[in-house]
């Protein structure tokens, strides 16, 4: 799911927010790990992903898992947000720290839509 414009900010400032303050996890294969463990709380992936076959089975396996699926449009932003000076394609938060809230904020946008 593309996150619209309004949620970006927020999504941007949970993975910062996590970072800080509890755990994320960077790129393809750490982040499906975290999703097939149970322990991902949100997963963000960036749909500019080279090629973007690599990334497909995120939003599937975040179903199966019932983990919040969200994409962004840049590998580039997505990586500062993660506090490492290359794109990443994906972001997973595993211990959310001080981003819980903004993390609720985001679920009860995204039902509502």
């Amino acid at each position: 799911m593309e996150v619209p414009k309004e949620l970006l900010d927020k999504v941007y400032e949970a993975i910062e927010l996590a970072r800080a303050t509890g755990k994320i996890k960077k790129g393809c294969n750490e982040v499906t790990k975290t999703i097939e463990t149970g322990k991902a709380q949100l997963v963000i992936a960036s749909s500019d992903a080279n090629p973007k076959e690599i990334i497909l089975h995120l939003p599937v396996l975040s179903k199966e898992k019932n983990v919040i699926y969200l994409e962004v449009s840049s590998k580039t932003e997505l990586g500062a947000a993660a506090g490492i000076d290359v794109g990443t394609i994906a972001v997973s938060i595993v211990e959310a720290g001080e981003a819980k809230n903004i993390i609720e904020e985001i679920k009860t946008s995204l039902s509502q839509m």
